[in-house]
């Protein structure tokens, strides 16, 4: 790797931003970070990325979804010359309790990238911009990556607006209630024409570079991947007076589909998970008049993901439940000649693929050139509090990101 790590104002300004965001969505009883679309926390983290945007003297806009992008040069004259800009960056939500990494490293390490090209002396030839991408996990509207499908097209404004969070809240009431404009949501090819190439960092949500010892790597492609909302139907009444053969609970479609799921997974050789319920009433000694499942189901094979999700909906007809994709992404390739040039830059780091969802596989299925680079998780967990990385690690991604960098939006860039 040309650059072993970040220059040293980049680096001080790298855990000076880590510290920043430290405290920002931590619920202190799990340790992990609770960060979702269009609440205080997420108010204070776009608040913070306006804010170093402005301290690097970068040109702030927000998109008709309310991603956020800064830019380092003039993005629409790049566009009216035919060259346009080169972009990273990420997403600052969480999952609930998640790790302090997943998407956060993406967005400081750009920052802290262009810190290190201007310790550099380097003058782009075209202009770079950082992305901070909102709703990137679903976790409070159900829908991943919700900020790169509206703008893209991927998901209807209609849709995105009609959302709801487990309170009946829909995604256009907290929008408004942000001091967003859910009115406004829709494609944006104004936004997108701004886009030449599109590089993602993200820590490693496995270990595959920690086995193979090295601190980064570069993407090659995403697994086809899903989510489907299960609704089993019952009848409430009380647990202590209902015999058993006079019951229809609820509960007991919902355990079927959890059963189902990990003997299907196992079946076909994919991925499945269910890791969220609600049952009403909920109460303990209420037998359940209905309960939702959510299916996380992915793998390599996209027609092994449909049979695991074929196998789960027939057992479940048999409780009457209903079965609603409410996304799905195909499998996703990165460019591979952007790779192998990303790779070759860096001395030749690897090029591996991912199980997991990101912002640039929605900006790869819409047509942009995309890379990914990855940064060595020692734990090889993600979504959990355990996530983790070195510090030393996370600067020498951020000395990849600047290199990559420099690279494409150089004078010769291509």
């Amino acid at each position: 790797m040309s650059s072993a790590s970040a220059p040293g104002g980049a680096t001080l300004a790298f855990r000076r931003m880590w510290r920043d965001l430290e405290e920002v969505g931590l619920d202190p009883s799990s340790g992990g970070y609770r960060r979702f679309a269009w609440t205080r926390p997420d108010h204070d983290l776009r608040e913070w990325f306006a804010g170093e945007c402005a301290a690097r003297g970068l040109d702030l806009t927000t998109d008709r979804m309310g991603n956020q992008w800064a830019w380092w040069g003039d993005p629409d004259a790049a566009v009216a010359a035919g060259t346009p800009g080169v972009v990273a960056g990420s997403h600052l939500d969480s999952v609930p309790d998640g790790g302090a990494f997943d998407g956060p490293l993406g967005v400081v390490s750009a920052l802290a990238a262009v810190d290190a090209l201007r310790e550099r002396g380097v003058s782009p030839g075209r202009p770079i911009g950082i992305v901070n991408f909102v709703d990137e996990e679903g976790a409070r509207f159900g829908v991943a990556c919700t900020g790169s499908r509206v703008i893209t097209g991927a998901m209807s404004p209609d849709r995105a607006r009609g959302l709801r969070d487990v309170d009946g809240v829909t995604m256009a009431e907290a929008m408004t209630w942000a001091g967003g404009d859910p009115t406004h949501l829709g494609r944006d090819d104004e936004t997108l024409a701004r886009i030449g190439t599109f590089v993602e960092l993200h820590v490693e949500q496995g270990r595959w570079l920690e086995d193979s010892g090295h601190a980064v790597g570069v993407g090659s492609d995403i697994w086809p991947h899903g989510r489907w909302r299960i609704d089993v139907p019952g009848m409430a009444n009380h647990a202590g007076t209902t015999a058993l053969h006079h019951r229809e609970d609820a509960m007991l479609g919902l355990a079927a589909a959890v059963i189902a799921a990990r003997r299907a997974a196992e079946e076909h050789g994919a991925l499945a998970t269910v890791g969220k319920v609600e049952v009403t009433p909920g109460g303990v000694n209420a037998i359940p008049s209905c309960a939702t499942c959510w299916l996380d189901a992915r793998g390599a094979d996209p027609e092994a993901v449909h049979r695991v999700v074929a196998d789960v909906r027939n057992v479940v007809a048999d409780f009457d439940a209903l079965v609603t994709e409410e996304s799905w992404t195909p499998s996703t390739a990165f460019d591979p000649a952007l790779a192998q040039r990303i790779s070759t830059r860096l001395g030749g780091v690897p090029i591996i693929g991912t199980g997991a969802g990101h912002d640039a596989g929605i900006l790869a299925n819409a047509g942009f050139s995309t890379a990914m680079l990855f940064v060595r998780n020692p734990t090889g967990v993600s979504h959990s509090p355990d996530e983790w990385a070195t510090a030393d690690d996370c600067l020498a991604g951020v000395g990849a990101l600047a290199d990559v960098l420099e690279d494409l939006a150089g004078p010769t860039a291509a």
